[in-house]
């Protein structure tokens, strides 16, 4: 058998992993919602229904000619067929002329 001397000291790995995605700046958010076009994106879990008829008529109010494209539109963001939906969102907010997005809700 024989005897490494290594001095104390030993190798190691680090227990978190390569950093697999880069970070990249965020898109420039709006000055203001007014003539704006707003998707709602629901992944079914928690009354969206009902929050984002809230949210419509909270920022009605404030914004009275923004625009809203209904979570009815895009299908849960989160079930069976969720890659394919949130692949497809760049794309279909291009089409329905969406300048901005509200996300939700979860547990």
């Amino acid at each position: 058998m024989s005897t490494v001397n290594n001095d104390g000291y030993y190798e190691v790995l680090w227990p978190r992993g390569r950093r697999q995605v880069q970070l990249t700046r965020l898109a420039k958010r709006l000055e203001t919602l007014e003539g704006k076009t707003v998707a709602q994106l629901w992944d079914f879990v928690y009354r969206g229904d009902e929050v984002f008829g809230w949210l419509e008529e909270g920022l009605k109010a404030r914004f009275p000619d923004v625009r809203f494209v209904s979570w009815r539109e895009f299908g849960s963001t989160h079930a069976r067929d969720e890659r394919e939906v949130l692949a497809s969102l760049p794309q279909r907010f291009k089409d329905l002329g969406v300048d901005a997005a509200i996300s939700g809700m979860g547990s």
